[in-house]
């Protein structure tokens, strides 16, 4: 048997999967297993609330791309049905309601994300919006078929339900799992679909629409979740000092993506090698063998790979060139991968303050914000640290016409200069 990509069809998806840290919870080990030994339609549904997807829904588009790869087809579900509603789960308050033209404009850049780790020609995947089906639904009718077959003590119990009643829970939100049940439902119904993946929150709706299909059609469906990642620090995946890490280039360029991987805790780099890269395990046991300082090449193979997964393999060349010459210290001859910030050449004859510059540059969120990480060593200039927040910042610090600014251990910018009537 050939898989999708015309290669043979070797292992269970079940077992790699399993081996790489992505199930946490699956509705029966054998059933689903079994159910992948042949070619299947399975889903994953993606929250189309903001233009671009982040580092927080990697984990999901990679067990697509597993299950594509060994063969099976992957259906990415956009939301535009339910993000009317809104889900409550993992939420300590009602989102915002989204109108319908932002929801669409949402989905379009999602779809384009998901493309450079799916592969969506000749029918390979399919990307569809469950507004298509949800919006139509009469309500009474939709009460009296599919209301029916849901307890409201049951609902109550489900983790996504319990922690809001405290804070408070819509009306609205709460007919949310009888939306995420029907879809799959119809999913299995319209694709034959045998198979819902999420992250653990979505556990309790996964399990809805299992029931809800046995008790409609008699059929036996699956769930399987994957654990809800935290860094070994405790702090949630993708988030930084300076914010979200997104998959769209614009939002999160891609040297700066290359740069949030090259820097994970030591404890993180074996975990996310399995969890973000298609290495095969033995070649990830071995990359981690050492600890410390033998780990740097660890680090650079995980942001490498991450990054020419999410943007290209141009694209994660020239992150890892510019990242090698900036920690090296070197003269840089392309700085197209790394983020530059221009400055009139006019203001620079002037000086400015280094704080200043720390901010105007976005290397740091607030004026005290920088003066507070210079005054505690943590700005350097050229290389050099830099020895007080009122230093000026002036031409003599030029080389080959750009200045190279660093907040801590990771976040650069590279100052260039333009003429001051050129603007």
């Amino acid at each position: 048997m050939r898989n999708a990509f015309g290669g043979l069809y070797v292992r269970n998806v079940y077992d790699i999967l399993k081996e790489r840290g992505f199930v946490a919870q699956v509705t029966d080990e054998k059933l689903v297993r079994e159910a992948v030994s042949k070619p299947i339609t399975c889903y994953i549904g993606f929250d189309p609330t903001a233009k671009s997807l982040h580092i927080g829904s990697l984990l999901p588009i990679m067990s697509l791309a597993h299950m594509q790869r060994q063969g099976h087809r992957p259906l990415a579900v956009v939301g535009g049905g339910t993000a009317l509603v809104g889900d409550p789960s993992g939420k300590d308050e009602a989102r915002p309601v989204m109108t319908r033209e932002e929801i669409e404009s949402n989905a379009e850049g999602i779809k384009k994300q998901l493309s450079q780790f799916i592969e969506f020609s000749d029918g390979k995947a399919l990307m569809v919006n469950n507004a298509d089906w949800l919006v139509p639904l009469n309500y009474i009718e939709f009460l009296r078929e599919i209301g029916r077959h849901f307890s409201v003590n049951r609902m109550l119990a489900a983790e996504s339900y319990r922690q809001r009643l405290e804070t408070g829970l819509s009306f609205l939100e709460f007919n949310y799992m009888l939306l995420q049940a029907y879809d799959f439902w119809y999913l299995s119904q319209h694709y034959d679909c045998v198979l819902q993946m999420g992250g653990n929150d979505q556990w309790g709706n996964i399990l809805a629409g299992a029931d809800l299909t046995r008790r409609l059609d008699g059929r036996d469906i699956h769930g399987l979740t994957f654990p809800l990642i935290t860094t070994a620090e405790g702090s949630k995946m993708g988030k930084t000092n300076r914010g979200t890490v997104w998959l769209d280039r614009d939002m999160t360029s891609p040297y700066e993506y290359y740069q949030y991987w090259v820097n994970v805790d030591d404890r993180d780099v074996k975990r996310f090698l399995a969890y973000f890269t298609f290495l095969p395990i033995e070649e990830i046991e071995e990359l981690t063998r050492q600890e410390g300082e033998g780990l740097r090449k660890a680090k650079e193979v995980l942001a490498y790979e991450a990054t020419e997964i999410c943007h290209g393999q141009d694209e994660a060349q020239k992150a890892r060139s510019g990242a090698r010459q900036l920690f090296g210290q070197k003269v840089i001859d392309d700085l197209s991968a790394i983020p530059t910030y221009p400055i009139a050449s006019a203001d620079l004859e002037k000086g400015v303050e280094a704080y200043l510059l720390f901010y105007s540059t976005g290397l740091c969120k607030t004026k005290s914000q920088a003066r507070r990480l210079i005054s505690q060593g943590g700005a350097y200039i050229n290389g050099n640290r830099i020895p007080s927040y009122e230093t000026i910042i002036d031409a003599s610090y030029l080389e080959n016409k750009t200045i190279s600014l660093r907040a801590g251990k990771k976040s650069f910018r590279i100052i260039t200069v333009h003429d001051s009537e050129a603007g």
